[in-house]
């Protein structure tokens, strides 16, 4: 049975019900010993709270897409078949554009909100190239199927979830897609493929995006392996120019993170409570070592550039969770790289769905203009930056490294 299926929540409650109504029903009418009967009401208490905890983790589980499958409750699902040495462009030397083109078998994806919208669908991707093997939700916009555009090539958004978290949680619980379509018909967000890739390879830890001979090729994955089953399976703009990523708290660092190390392959990043050093995130394979911090830090690699990339990026948060580290990006970018930041007050919503869901329609009109030069001026930001120093009173060393959102990384997803 699905952890986040209806037949599981249905039986969670009815085990709800039942067992707050066989206390009312048994209690006076047990028989036996004193301990025996003492016993036996202890247990039905013991039932009653461990399906009321059950129901209220299954509806929490349900709403914010933490845990797709038992295998990731459990800490039992491992999505790598090989993680060999990729070198420093995590292609092992393979022309990857040149491979030949795989079809995909699609199905309608199941799960809350998921057939909303036109429906979303999924498919078990194995990367030639990263040797991970794991799914991969897309929805097509509501113009793909129009025969006047039968022959257009649409721009593509790869959407990034925290950790712990669900490819399904952008669908599910950001309702990415259904915020989106009528936005896109009316022609003030363009018409994006939007493209879920599972990023929870490894049981038990986040990934950092990294590649991590040996052990997982997240990097490779998403930004060689996802974006080649795209352009192979659907009529999609090719790379840089037509691709953008897309992500909020660990996912956010990602999305950044992949836009400013491979240019070659994405010219946007969208990025709501993220963080530049993954030491952001306890959890993180690129927390493990300073090498792999450098090498996975979004500051550290686009100060390293001669030429500056030409690429944009949109980073938005609160005060010591986010924000801070968008500055650093801005102070250092120069052009043709531009950095947009949008300053959200505590009142906001905190690191929770509640802070990025109203975000998405602003954060695709600005990527409508920046993958496609066309749409309305410039949003302004929800709320103006704050007044005097605009690191919010986090010290030069901290804005350099991105890690004055340290703060909140204890309750990053």
């Amino acid at each position: 049975m699905s952890l986040t299926g209806t037949p599981f929540l249905y039986t969670v409650v009815a085990l709800a019900v039942a067992a707050l109504v066989l206390p009312f029903v048994l209690w006076t009418r047990l028989k036996g010993p004193r301990a025996v009967r003492a016993a036996l009401r202890a247990l039905m208490l013991l039932f009653a709270q461990t399906t009321a905890v059950t129901l209220v983790f299954v509806l929490v589980n349900n709403a914010n897409n933490l845990y797709d499958n038992w295998a990731d409750l459990i800490g039992t699902g491992n999505h790598v078949q090989r993680a060999a040495d990729l070198g420093a462009d995590g292609t092992g030397g393979i022309a990857y554009r040149k491979l030949p083109r795989v079809r995909q078998e699609f199905t309608r994806a199941d799960g809350p909100r998921m057939h909303a919208a036109g429906g979303v669908r999924v498919t078990q991707l194995k990367g030639r190239v990263s040797g991970v093997d794991a799914e991969v939700y897309v929805w097509l916009p509501p113009q793909y199927d129009d025969p006047a555009y039968r022959t257009r090539k649409f721009p593509v958004v790869e959407l990034l979830s925290g950790y712990p978290g669900s490819a399904k949680a952008w669908f599910g619980s950001l309702h990415v897609h259904e915020q989106l379509r009528p936005l896109m018909l009316s022609g003030r967000v363009a018409p994006f493929i939007l493209v879920a890739p599972r990023t929870n390879l490894v049981a038990r830890i986040d990934t950092g995006c990294a590649n991590v001979p040996g052990t997982v090729n997240a990097d490779t994955w998403l930004s060689i392996d996802v974006p080649k089953m795209v352009t192979d399976n659907f009529r999609a703009e090719a790379a840089p120019d037509g691709w953008a990523a897309a992500g909020y708290s660990a996912g956010a660092h990602c999305a950044t993170k992949l836009a400013v190390a491979h240019p070659d392959r994405y010219r946007a990043a969208v990025s709501m409570s993220g963080y530049n050093d993954p030491i952001g995130q306890r959890n993180s394979l690129a927390n493990q070592s300073l090498a792999l911090r450098r090498a996975n830090n979004p500051y550290v690699l686009l100060r390293g550039y001669r030429t500056p990339p030409r690429i944009g990026l949109y980073l938005s948060g609160e005060a010591g969770d986010g924000y801070e580290a968008g500055v650093a990006l801005e102070r250092i970018a120069k052009a043709p790289t531009t950095v947009r930041v949008v300053f959200l007050p505590r009142s906001a919503g905190g690191h929770t769905l509640a802070l990025w869901r109203p975000q998405v329609p602003a954060a695709f009109g600005w990527l409508t203009e920046e993958l496609t030069g066309k749409g309305p001026a410039r949003t302004r930001p929800a709320s103006p930056t704050p007044p005097g120093r605009s690191n919010a009173g986090s010290t030069p060393a901290e804005l350099a490294s991105g890690t004055a959102s340290r703060a909140g990384g204890a309750r990053r997803r």
